[in-house]
């Protein structure tokens, strides 16, 4: 089997890179582990920036988003019982983003890529890269039960942090920079509709909490929790009464309740690998990347990655100039370290490390009445959270 790219992943990335290869009359084949019911299903990130929101549009996968999806204007940060809205488009020159789910963009770009793209196989497991380094990559895989080979011009690693596009650079050439927090996401989905038609972000001393949404009746919440926590140690009743006394503001109000459907619990990281290139095996999305999710960054950041490799890969095509193609991981990197700085900017300013002092209790104070209280202050927050611009 030959493709001029071969595409490890069937998630966001992988796909949306695809479809921009397919639309630049560029051919691929993606290779996903997974089923396509999988596929589908998994719940990951939420929040589309601006930019991703654009990006699909332009690809043609943005029907269904604009229909079904929930255009936000803000955010509401809480804190000392009290309540700020931030207002995006006032902030940043009409910039907004979009709560719409993973597992709806995957469907969205399946459909596209099934219906007239290049081919996309589930339960194709790739079992190694070879030759990075020369001009011929390949990638052994596996498929019911019979191992084959994707020669190719150059392989994107969507495969993320357990995948096996990032093992396949030389480890003497590596820098990792890795933090590992000391807390986790309990998150919950429930039957109940939002009790907010943003999201609130919420600084308590018994730790952080979010409130967000999948749909107008489905409900996404978050608690900060210890690291290691079993998410059945929590009863829905301990949940709800939690996120009650978390969100608690000085008005009149309210949390709605609801069933609970699910319940996880997510670690907390930032990590980043350098470099993102090897030879013509290039890293997109978490192969390359880890933020926390406070910032909502992670769908967000493996767009920007695929984004930069297209426009790379159709402007050598078009040019015979390999530049964009050979600057890929440092254009990566620029965007990548911004939204590593906004992530973890967001995790300490919200949430309660393990034996925090009255001291680093009220400098969090401090720093959310400086965004309160300074435009200057609080478009950088909305600037960041946003979106950083495409290519560095």
């Amino acid at each position: 089997m030959r493709a001029t790219v071969g595409i490890l992943g069937a998630g966001p990335a992988g796909l949306l890179l695809a479809r921009l290869l397919h639309n630049a009359g560029i051919d691929s084949v993606v290779l996903e582990s997974r089923d396509r019911a999988y596929v589908e299903r998994r719940q990951r990130a939420g929040i589309l920036e601006q930019g991703t929101a654009d990006v699909l549009r332009a690809a043609g996968a943005g029907e269904r988003m604009d229909r079904e999806g929930l255009r936000h204007d803000g955010i509401e940060l809480r804190f000392d019982r009290r309540r700020h809205r931030v207002d995006f488009p006032a902030l940043t020159g009409g910039r907004s983003v979009t709560v719409y789910a993973q597992t709806e963009v995957c469907k969205d770009l399946i459909a596209l890529q099934l219906q007239d793209g290049g081919p996309l196989l589930f339960e194709a497991e790739a079992l190694a890269v070879e030759g990075a380094d020369t001009d011929a990559p390949r990638v052994r895989f596996r498929r019911e039960g019979r191992e084959d080979v994707l020669e190719c011009a150059y392989v994107v690693g969507c495969d993320g942090f357990w995948g096996v596009a990032r093992k396949a650079i030389p480890a003497e050439l590596v820098q990792v920079f890795e933090r590992t927090y000391p807390f986790g996401w309990l998150g919950i989905l429930a039957d109940v509709p939002p009790s907010h038609d943003e999201l609130v972000y919420a600084r308590h001393d018994r730790g952080f909490a979010l409130l967000s949404m999948r749909s107008p009746s489905v409900s996404r919440l978050y608690l900060q929790v210890p690291d290691g926590t079993d998410a059945g140690e929590w009863s829905d009743e301990e949940i709800w009464d939690e996120l009650g006394r978390r969100f608690e503001t000085a008005d009149d109000w309210r949390l709605e309740r609801g069933p609970i459907t699910q319940k996880s619990v997510t670690p907390m990281r930032s990590y980043v690998h350098e470099p993102m290139r090897h030879g013509r095996l290039f890293l997109a999305g978490d192969a390359a990347h880890i933020v926390p999710p406070t910032g909502a960054k992670g769908l967000n950041l493996a767009v920007g990655d695929v984004v930069t490799f297209a426009r790379a890969l159709t402007h050598q095509q078009e040019t015979g100039s390999p530049d964009l193609l050979d600057a890929y991981s440092e254009t990566c990197l620029r965007r990548i370290w911004q939204a590593e700085r906004f992530s973890y900017d967001m995790t300490t300013l919200l949430h309660r490390a393990p034996g925090a002092t009255g001291f680093e209790d009220r400098l969090q104070l401090a720093r959310l009445e400086r965004i309160a209280s300074s435009r200057a202050a609080e478009t950088d927050l909305a600037e960041g959270y946003t979106g950083f611009p495409f290519g560095g």
